[in-house]
This record gives C-alpha cells, structure tokens and sequence, in this order.
C-alpha cells in the first residue's frame, strides 16, 4: 500500500504561517476570558462512550468517532454481541466539562468560571469552515443560578470578538438572545404536546437554511397536523423584526413572568457593558441544538458571514445527571475554526514570523573558526529576545533574502569563505 501525503478527510495540516495566526488568536482569548476570572482546565480527548451517548449531546451523538475495546476485551464483545466501543474522541469540551465537575467540584472555588481550549472530533460532512476535527474555545460558569452568569459570559465573548475583529472594517457583532422556555411555550401555544418539542425544535432550528415552507413541509412529514405546523410558524411569521423579548411572550402568553423579566434584564445589562462592541438582540426563532439547554439560549454573527461564530447557553441538568448533585451551568463556545476562516477571507491571516529579526547567511567553505563566531553572535541576539536565525547560504541568493524579507527578517548578514 503506497505512502498517502494527504490528511484524513476533514483534518488538516497547519503551515507555520497559519499557525502564528491560530497561536495568536488563542493568546488573545486566554487573556481576554482571564480578565474576567475564568481559569483555565484540561480535559482528556478521550471519554467514556456512556458519557457521550447519555442523550445530552443533541444530534453530536450521531458524530461520535469511537475508539474500540482492545485485546481479549475487544474479542469477547465480539463474541457476545456486546458494544466494541468503551471510549469515544469528545464531540465538544461540555460533557468532559460536566465529568470533570462532578469529579473535581469539591476542590473548586464556587461558583467555578472555567475555560477551556482544545480539539475535538466529529464524523460530520466536511466543507468550508467545518472539519472533523477542530478547536472549540469554551467558557463556562458553573454554580450561578442567577443571570448573573450569562451576563458576564455574553460580556466577556463579545470584547475578546471585539478585540479579534477589530482590524476588520465595520465588523458588526450581533448577539443573538432566547430561552429554551419561551420556545417551549409557544409549542405548546400551538398545539404540540411537551413530547413533542424536542422533535419540533430540531425541525424550526433549520430555519434560516431552509425557510418557514421547508420547517413546515418536515414537520408534516414527520407526521404532525397541518393545522398545528401553520398555527405555529404563524407564531414567528407574525412577530415583528426587532420585537421585544416582553411583546413576543406577552402574544404567546403562557410564559413565566420571572422568564421574561429574566431574559429582559440580560439583554439590557448587556446592552450597556457590551456598548458600542455589538448589538444585543432578541431572536425568538434561536433554538441551538443542543438537547441540554435548560434556559436562555444565546448566538453571535458577523455580519457578511453566514455561520455564527460562538453560541451558548444554560445547561442547568446536565452535571446533576453525572453526579446527582444539582448543578447550575452556563457556557459559550466559540467558533475557532470560523474565526480564522473569516480572517483568512478578509486577508488577515497572514502574519510574519517576526517584526524585526535577523538572519545571517553562510556560504559554503567558511572556516570553522568564522562559523564559531556568527553562532556566538546570533546567540547573544537570541539572549535579548531577537529572533535569529543562521542558515547556508543558497545558490538562488535573491530568493532566499526575499523570502527571508517576507517573513520578518529585517537584518541579513551575509558571510562568505573569502572577504569581498
């Protein structure tokens, strides 16, 4: 079997250039999310398969790249019919979140504002800006019953984003805000029963892809009265551009008062400590599709892309399912991949290796004693924090000065066998 130089589809390679970009975009976000007191954890790429199957994952669960038993282990489910699969490649950074608390909880300041940076892995259909495997940037609050969470989570994301797209013209960062209760009630406004919502609410997260006669044509097929689908698309038809969280539940009615007043305090805290950074919105189509939200919901888009670029929301069972201790949760997560995408898009994604570097070049037959020298000196550089670097010197010399040049190298020393 030949030697095959592509990566797994969905996977990539990463050139030095595109790293320098991704390694800056992750120093900027640890220190953005740091100022606002969340601490950095790791967890391992590698979870449980009762874990990641325990229907708190959503449609992720379908995507779940499995790692088989081994040895006799492996041999003696194959025998009995049992499972292969006791592990699984994490398909995000929440459930080894919720693990990791119902573990470590104890040990943790309460209520315990973590971060998270690292891979994960989806078996999904590849296309641009969406990879099966790919960095998720998560943030979390967990022990915070109060909005008080999703304040300071939906403030600290759209200042690190603020900051990120800063260098674009006119970025214009929307958040976009909703609660799983509100979209409950009006399932139920509209005739389906609390079975049903689930279903429902996957079928209406479509509806910016696929349009209201798309939802209504799939919940119809999925064997839903024709009756209830219009009177329920007839719900969002109806709303106004730009309606108020308090218009929207006052015309489906059935809300809890403490919802709306609680929805209504987040988008105006966050409408002033986000000021100018971006507009805060109330969207009663948002659904997200996560099975585990519990409560306010929320999304960001950049205008002139279609993709959002970070989504989270409250998750308040979830930990409890793993450890039995009720636990408040709350966490956004940031498109990584889109972002660099963006800024690759808008040519922003090239960065030099260095502003102000030097290189010395070494033609061939320089005496030993001359090497010794330029190695001394390119050391006392590296000491004072210059990057340096010492190569031969190539047959094609203006080619190598200009890519030298291109990535940063502002000083270049050429030494040759004889003085000229």
């Amino acid at each position: 079997m030949g030697f095959v130089k592509i990566p797994v589809k969905g996977m990539c390679d990463i050139t030095p250039s595109e790293m320098r970009l991704r390694q800056k975009l992750l120093t900027e976000i640890r220190q953005a999310y740091s100022k606002y007191g969340f601490e950095e954890i790791e967890t391992p790429v590698m979870e449980h398969i009762e874990n990641l199957t325990s229907k708190q994952g959503g449609e992720n669960e379908k995507l779940i790249f499995k790692v088989m038993k081994r040895g006799a282990e492996l041999e003696r489910a194959k025998v009995s019919g049992k499972e292969l699969a006791d592990c699984g490649m994490r398909y995000d950074l929440t459930v080894p979140l919720a693990r990791f608390y119902a573990n470590n909880g104890a040990k943790l300041l309460s209520p315990f504002k973590a971060m998270q940076i690292g891979s994960v892995w989806r078996a999904d259909n590849p296309q641009k800006g969406r990879f099966r495997q790919f960095v998720q940037c998560d943030i979390d609050i967990l022990g915070d019953n109060t909005n008080f969470a999703e304040i300071e989570l939906i403030t600290a994301t759209t200042d690190m984003l603020a900051q990120i797209f800063s260098q674009c013209d006119n970025p214009n960062i929307t958040v976009h805000i909703n609660d799983r209760r509100i979209l409950t009630a009006a399932a139920l406004k509209a005739g389906f029963t609390a079975e049903d919502v689930p279903s429902v609410l996957i079928s209406l997260d479509k509806l910016d892809k696929i349009g209201y006669e798309g939802v209504g044509n799939e919940l119809v097929a999925k064997g839903y009265s024709q009756n209830v689908v219009k009177g329920y698309l007839g719900i969002y038809k109806n709303s106004a551009e730009g309606i108020s969280c308090t218009d929207f539940c006052n015309s489906v009615g059935c809300v809890d008062n403490e919802v709306v007043s609680g929805l209504a305090e987040i988008i105006d805290c966050c409408t002033v400590t986000t000021r100018n950074k971006a507009h805060i919105v109330f969207d009663p189509a948002l659904v997200r599709g996560m099975g585990y939200y519990t409560g306010p919901i929320f999304e960001v888009s950049v205008d002139g892309f279609s993709s959002s670029v970070a989504g989270g929301g409250r998750y308040d069972e979830m930990i409890e399912k793993f450890s039995g201790v009720k636990t408040s949760a709350v966490g956004f997560s940031i498109g990584f991949e889109r972002i660099v995408t963006i800024l690759n898009d808008i040519g922003k994604g090239e960065l030099k290796l260095t502003e102000d570097g030097v290189a010395y070049l070494i033609e061939k037959g320089v005496s030993a004693e001359k090497k010794i020298e330029v190695f001394r000196q390119a050391q006392l550089l590296r000491e004072t924090g210059v990057v340096t670097t010492v190569q031969p010197m190539k047959k094609n010399l203006k080619f190598q000065i200009d890519e030298l040049m291109k990535n940063g190298y502002t000083k270049i020393t050429r030494v040759y066998a004889k003085e000229l």
